[in-house]
């Protein structure tokens, strides 16, 4: 099976990051999206970042658990910290041999793989699917193995929904509504 995997802190998932995943899992050859939950992202701050247990719980929240195409995974909180995907990528090769993996990742994050643990073997290695974000566009074509997707994108963000809650604003219609009301029951982000 072709599986992409869609890495990313989750905090919280909210609409934008299901619509992505949906819309790969639709519209190119990939049969499922695994949300990879990642402990601790090494180029992003975790001042903030709920635990990762807590976060897997939202997206667990926020997929049906009865979809075929999107999953949720915890693969990463068993590895070292901080992740690295070309770390996790291997793993998950060596854990499930039956697979192909893809990377799924927004143009933002692709304008930075040269920061990235071994960006020349995941260049080389894998099929990247990358979205197109506001202001980071990627030029189609670069290399054979790298698909850019125009896809359906929200403006919403993680951070303006954290930011939403410290100001005492709402956040329906960003998220799911379980995600929602587990957020608020259990105070998180204030």
């Amino acid at each position: 099976m072709k599986v992409g995997i869609y890495f990313g802190s989750f905090n919280p998932i909210h609409f934008g990051h299901l619509l992505i995943a949906s819309f790969v899992a639709n519209h190119t050859d990939v049969q499922q999206v695994w949300l990879m939950v990642s402990p601790q992202n090494p180029l992003k701050n975790t001042h903030g970042l709920l635990n990762e247990y807590q976060r897997l719980h939202l997206v667990n929240l926020a997929i049906e658990q009865d979809d075929a195409q999107i999953k949720s995974s915890d693969i990463e909180f068993k590895l070292p910290k901080p992740s690295f995907t070309i770390d996790t990528l291997i793993y998950l090769e060596e854990k499930y041999p039956q697979h192909q993996f893809v990377l799924i990742m927004g143009s933002d994050s692709f304008q930075n793989i040269h920061r990235w643990k071994n960006p020349d073997v995941l260049l080389q290695k894998y099929e990247l699917i990358i979205y197109q974000r506001p202001g980071y566009i990627i030029k189609e074509n670069q290399a054979p193995n790298i698909k850019v997707l125009k896809a359906p994108l929200l403006d919403i963000s993680a951070t303006a929904i954290r930011k939403n809650i410290k100001e005492g604003k709402s956040i329906r219609y960003m998220l799911p509504e379980k995600v929602r009301e587990e957020i608020e029951k259990s105070r998180y982000y204030r």
